[in-house]
């Protein structure tokens, strides 16, 4: 649901008082003389990006498989089996039907997010083996995954299993951050809902002490797998 403004005017009005001026009704924002964050890979085709994608994901310890749709529901049971099968959970996503891999959770046994289940949905996750997600936009420079999450396709279901499997269209990887919050702004422009949480995911968790000794799989999946998909 939207949330409420309360004392907006009587707050921002105070403010201005405070600081000795009258409230600004107006900000015109302003036009910058170099932007170049919009000229980083820009000029690549697909077919470039998703080579910047694969060499992205090397150092982040993501691996990266390479398919096309017809075969996609043959790659993504020998994926599962590479990281032990199941349990598996996926979330409630109408891209399995569309990409023909309803067929394929039916028959590995997979939990899907169901609202009606409560609290049981993240204790499934929890002692998922596998979970699988699609990815929204795909972010070349950084080998990231952005998932916008709501209530069916929850956040549990990639940080909560040992292993996260991304199915990736080929055709939603984009050159880099920029290009993934201009388009969540086109979302909002156009009214479109918009989740409250946008979930980015570049490789299994990790950390590293004063001495950068790596550390994988701290705090969410230790292992993360791509899928892309040669959909277009």
């Amino acid at each position: 649901m939207p949330g409420t403004v309360e004392n907006q005017d009587t707050f921002l009005n105070k403010i201005a008082t405070k600081l000795g001026r009258e409230r600004n009704q107006h900000v015109k924002k302003p036009e910058w003389n170099f932007q170049p964050q919009w000229d980083v890979y820009q000029s690549r085709s697909q077919d470039e990006l998703l080579d910047v994608l694969k060499k992205s994901c090397q150092p982040l310890h993501t691996k990266v498989y390479e398919t096309n749709l017809s075969k996609l529901p043959d790659t993504l049971q020998s994926v599962i089996q590479d990281y032990d099968g199941g349990p598996i959970i996926a979330c409630k996503d109408d891209r399995f039907d569309e990409y023909g891999l309803s067929k394929v959770l039916n028959k590995l046994n997979v939990f899907t997010w169901d609202l009606t289940e409560g609290q049981s949905n993240i204790e499934k996750a929890q002692s998922a083996n596998i979970g699988l997600v699609f990815s929204d936009i795909t972010l070349a420079e950084s080998g990231t995954a952005m998932l916008m999450n709501d209530a069916e396709k929850a956040r549990s279901v990639s940080l909560l299993p040992v292993t996260s499997i991304v199915i990736i269209p080929k055709s939603s990887i984009v050159p880099r951050l920029s290009q993934a919050t201009r388009k969540i702004n086109e979302f909002v422009k156009e009214g479109k809902l918009i989740p409250n949480y946008i979930n980015f995911i570049s490789g299994p968790s990790n950390s590293a002490d004063i001495e950068m000794n790596l550390v994988v799989g701290v705090h969410g999946p230790i292992k993360v797998a791509f899928i892309i998909v040669n959909d277009k």
